[in-house]
């Protein structure tokens, strides 16, 4: 009897795929983390910053379902690294912009690079991990959140001290990641290859199945959803939290990235945290425990002094964060063959739903102050309740 084909996990390419990652949301957090610096110099107010945040973040999102299911019909193992170049054209642009128009073009530019990368990365991560999803989307997105930690880090470190055009710098990233991904382009073939034999296979524990409809639109609404409120939550400490350090406890800026920092390394161990849980408990129980979780942390948040604020910070994204990868995972699972469409809709809706949530938070902002968005968006991981109506799937390896 033919035994039936082992799930092996490469975990050279996953780290190597979480590398990429690391760099190419690094590159992106430096929009951000720029933030303090442009508006110094720009005169600008919380609705630009907040357009500014909703133009990176639609244009991340709008191609990236396309993409996905273009790459699903017709594999282009080396797709991100045209992805890297329109990153590099826009840190060049943002470098030297001297305008706000410019300012939306460049950032509108790295968002489209960002866009062609998620789709065909995460359909790499898919193949290379075997039965091992939880941890291989846990080491991807472990990656993609550490770069977005290091950007405020750079920020207080070169590009305040060093003003603006400092950010050309960061280029070099992009020529480093695009190395990296010619190497996981060419590992490709053979690696799918050998996840869809596994699949196919019936003897394999570890095969597809076919959601009914109704199945499958209920739980893309409700992922939708709980998605949303992460987001929404998430991008009020991107976009606004050094502002809310500044306002509140008087911080300097490079304090103040510090503080960024720390939130964003505790995200990053969140969602590596939440992979390897979710292997083990089950994306359901993962899922409610990470967006209602946090519930009371969040409601005693606004009221918090530094220190406490400085804890509840770290606990609460530690919490919200381990979400991401059971989500993607589940999805994948609702629609296992439309991984670039799926991988495109997620990280789409990572940046489109940010985006309107950045710029709907910046109104608030500028109209009744950056402690008032705290305190309404406090009430955001109630959200998590709409776990009730996630449908039970067969959750496997």
């Amino acid at each position: 009897m033919t035994p039936a084909p082992r799930s092996k996990t490469y975990f050279s390419v996953l780290v190597i795929l979480g590398s990429t990652h690391l760099l190419n949301d690094l590159m992106q957090s430096l929009i951000p983390a720029s933030y303090p610096i442009l508006k110094e110099s720009y005169g600008l107010d919380f609705v630009q910053i907040g357009l500014i945040t909703l133009t990176f973040q639609i244009a991340g999102a709008l191609l990236q379902p396309i993409i996905g299911m273009t790459t699903d019909r017709y594999p282009a193992p080396y797709s991100p690294v045209v992805g890297m170049m329109f990153t590099l054209s826009g840190l060049i642009n943002l470098a030297f912009a001297q305008t706000f128009e410019m300012i939306l073009i460049s950032v509108a530019l790295i968002g489209i690079g960002s866009s062609i990368f998620h789709p065909e990365a995460t359909r790499m991560a898919r193949y290379a991990a075997g039965k091992q999803q939880g941890l291989a989307q846990g080491i991807f997105q472990v990656g993609g959140q550490a770069g977005g930690a290091l950007g405020p880090v750079f920020a207080a470190l070169i590009i305040v001290p060093l003003g603006q055009p400092s950010l050309a710098w960061f280029a070099v990233l992009a020529l480093l990641a695009s190395v990296f991904l010619i190497w996981i382009g060419r590992k490709q073939h053979k690696i799918s290859a050998e996840f869809l034999t596994m699949l196919t296979d019936r003897k394999s524990a570890f095969r597809e199945t076919v959601h009914p409809p109704l199945t499958i639109g209920i739980g893309l609404s409700v992922l939708t959803f709980l998605m949303f409120s992460k987001n929404l939550y998430g991008e009020s400490f991107r976009s606004f939290y050094t502002f809310y350090l500044i306002e509140r406890f008087e911080l300097s800026i490079p304090a103040s990235q510090m503080m960024l920092f720390v939130f964003l390394i505790a995200a990053a161990l969140g969602v590596l945290i939440g992979g390897i849980i979710g292997d083990r408990i089950g994306r359901y129980r993962t899922i409610w425990i990470s967006i209602l979780g946090p519930l009371p942390l969040t409601l005693v948040l606004p009221y918090a002094d530094l220190f406490w604020t400085g804890v509840l910070t770290i606990m609460i994204n530690l919490i919200m964060a381990s979400a991401f990868a059971s989500i993607l995972i589940y999805a994948i699972d609702l629609l296992p063959k439309r991984i670039g469409l799926i991988g495109g809709l997620f990280y789409g809706l990572n940046f489109g739903l940010g985006g309107v949530a950045a710029g709907s938070l910046g109104i608030l902002a500028e109209n009744y102050g950056v402690e008032t968005v705290y305190l309404i968006c406090s009430f955001i991981p109630l959200a998590g309740l709409l776990t009730l109506f996630l449908p039970r799937i067969d959750e496997r390896g």
